[in-house]
């Protein structure tokens, strides 16, 4: 069987609105059997006490159940749920579908490739550590295998959802005599993140696996994976990923580029990747006949540590009235949607070791 990937992005009213993914199902543009992921941006504050991302974890399910004949529990157990709070500035609430079927022929130049994994269920005392990275490489490489993905360099994009620590899961693990990452629950969100990437460059031979411990995760920022995007939520206990990539053994019109953005105005990066997939930004933004044929923008957003941007003082870490990672969304949110004239962006917050400090990698998705 030659298989195909389709990718449907979906305009979301709020964060329990599943209609316009039923829409899909119910029109016959897609069969639910198909689904093998589905990815949100929802208008929460992305913190640890957002929790418009179960929300939609929770809608998403309870719609798709009765079409799967499945409970809403084992539609979570099959499908990989990505749920990215925050949209700052622009950026509008959407749903990404992702869902593979058979295609006639294969595409020679190649096509876009899917694939999904997920870890066992963390302990508290391994998040933020080497447990979850390892765990989190051994998935992705199971996930490649299931895409068919065998070099590395076709591996475009990494989308994993990873979990948190709350006061409850760090008193159970104390109860146990185990120590976390951190007690405070905002930074385990990092920490997380962290390892997750850290995971997945390890499975993209991105960072040598001697060079991984403990005491490198949220603290050597030269360590990173140019194609991982990991986010963190309360709704989970595992890792879920997935793997985009390009394969020959792939049929469809679908293509996936990718980029890095050295920092977060980097706007030749996004370039670049709009160009790998096709797309001419010569004009500084795509044109219509362009935009027509773009599905999707995924990318990363951080703010430096070091507090500047090319020289210049920001005040991200410094705001205590609205969190850094919420002024990072916004600010690549705007850059981005610049470049592809829409602000249905997947641009998610908190980008340690996905990416350089204070950049982060940007992937495109977009018709042939």
């Amino acid at each position: 069987m030659i298989r195909q990937a389709f990718v449907h992005l979906v305009p979301a009213r709020h964060p329990g609105d599943a209609g316009a993914v039923a829409a899909l199902f119910d029109s016959g543009t897609l069969d639910p059997r198909q689904v093998v992921a589905i990815l949100g941006k929802t208008e929460g504050n992305g913190c640890v006490n957002d929790f418009t991302r179960a929300y939609a974890v929770e809608a998403l399910c309870h719609m798709l159940a009765p079409r799967l004949a499945l409970s809403a529990a084992q539609v979570a157990e099959r499908v990989a749920m990505v749920m990215s709070g925050g949209t700052e500035g622009g950026l509008s609430p959407h749903f990404l579908v992702f869902a593979v079927g058979e295609a006639e022929v294969a595409a020679p130049a190649g096509a876009l490739a899917l694939g999904t994994a997920f870890t066992r269920d963390f302990a508290a005392e391994e998040l933020g550590r080497m447990p979850q990275v390892q765990a989190t490489a051994a998935a992705v490489r199971e996930a490649m295998a299931q895409a068919g993905i065998s070099d590395i360099a076709d591996v475009h994009y990494v989308q994993v959802k990873c979990p948190l620590l709350t006061s409850e899961r760090i008193a159970a693990a104390r109860a146990r005599g185990a120590t976390v990452a951190t007690e405070d629950t905002y930074h385990s969100m990092g920490l997380s993140r962290g390892a997750s990437a850290l995971g997945v460059a390890l499975a993209l031979g991105e960072v040598a696996e001697a060079a991984l411990s403990d005491s490198v995760i949220g603290q050597d920022w030269s360590l990173f994976s140019g194609r991982a995007s990991c986010s963190a939520g309360v709704e989970l206990l595992r890792n879920e990923i997935v793997v985009m990539g390009q394969s020959t053994a792939w049929g469809g019109p679908l293509r996936i580029a990718h980029a890095v953005m050295p920092d977060a105005i980097a706007l030749p990066a996004v370039h670049a990747a709009l160009r790998g997939a096709g797309l001419d930004p010569a004009g500084g933004q795509i044109n219509a006949a362009d935009a027509a044929r773009l599905i999707a923008v995924l990318a990363k957003a951080e703010p430096s540590s070091t507090g500047t941007i090319r020289g210049r003082r920001h005040i991200m870490w410094d705001d205590s009235d609205i969190n850094a990672t919420r002024h990072a969304r916004a600010l690549v949110g705007g850059v981005i949607a610049a470049a592809v004239g829409r602000t249905d962006l997947f641009v998610s917050g908190g980008a340690e070791h996905q990416g350089p400090d204070g950049g982060g990698p940007v992937a495109v998705i977009a018709r042939a």
